[in-house]
């Protein structure tokens, strides 16, 4: 009987531990913009589909017309094609993704599917959604439907840049 008060008490002490915690939680707000430096751009870290997603598609090879056909490969799979053009200066990487803080989600996607092999270059005054994918001498091809979906498993959840603040939109 004593055996079965002392942890009825135990049991109560619990439950208003948890609560006190659940209540004075300061992080709540941890992770969507809560307690922001003033002047730091939101930054929307939703994954998004590619229907979703716009990108320009830009060749930094000399491969002719590199742009034009990785941009079909990009409208085949639903993502929306702003333009395709060439590259001021030649990319030896696999490919460069340029954003900002609205499209951060977005470079997230595409990175899987350049199974996480593309440079990314984050820019906090851009201003649009659209990701700039400037493909490089070392590009082959787009990974396959399994392997961006492996990719997006090992990436996890998109994360704000530094010096931005994580906001979701829907």
């Amino acid at each position: 009987m004593r055996a079965l008060v002392v942890v009825g008490l135990l049991g109560v002490l619990a439950l208003v531990f948890v609560v006190v915690a659940l209540v004075r939680d300061t992080q709540s707000e941890a992770g969507i913009g809560g307690g922001c430096p003033e002047g730091w751009p939101m930054a929307d870290v939703t994954l998004r589909e590619p229907k979703d997603v716009k990108i320009n598609v830009l060749n930094g090879t000399d491969q002719i017309g590199l742009a034009n056909k990785v941009a079909n490969d990009f409208r085949n799979r639903k993502f929306q094609i702003k333009k395709t053009g060439d590259e001021k200066k030649q990319i030896e990487d696999i490919a460069v993704l340029r954003y900002g803080p609205k499209g951060v989600g977005s470079a997230h996607l595409l990175r899987a599917y350049f199974l996480d092999n593309a440079e990314a270059e984050y820019d906090p005054k851009r201003t649009d959604d659209t990701v700039d994918v400037v493909l490089g001498s070392a590009f082959q091809q787009l990974a396959t439907t399994t392997e961006v979906n492996q990719s997006l498993g090992d990436l996890g959840s998109p994360v704000a840049p530094p010096g931005s603040c994580p906001t979701q939109q829907d």
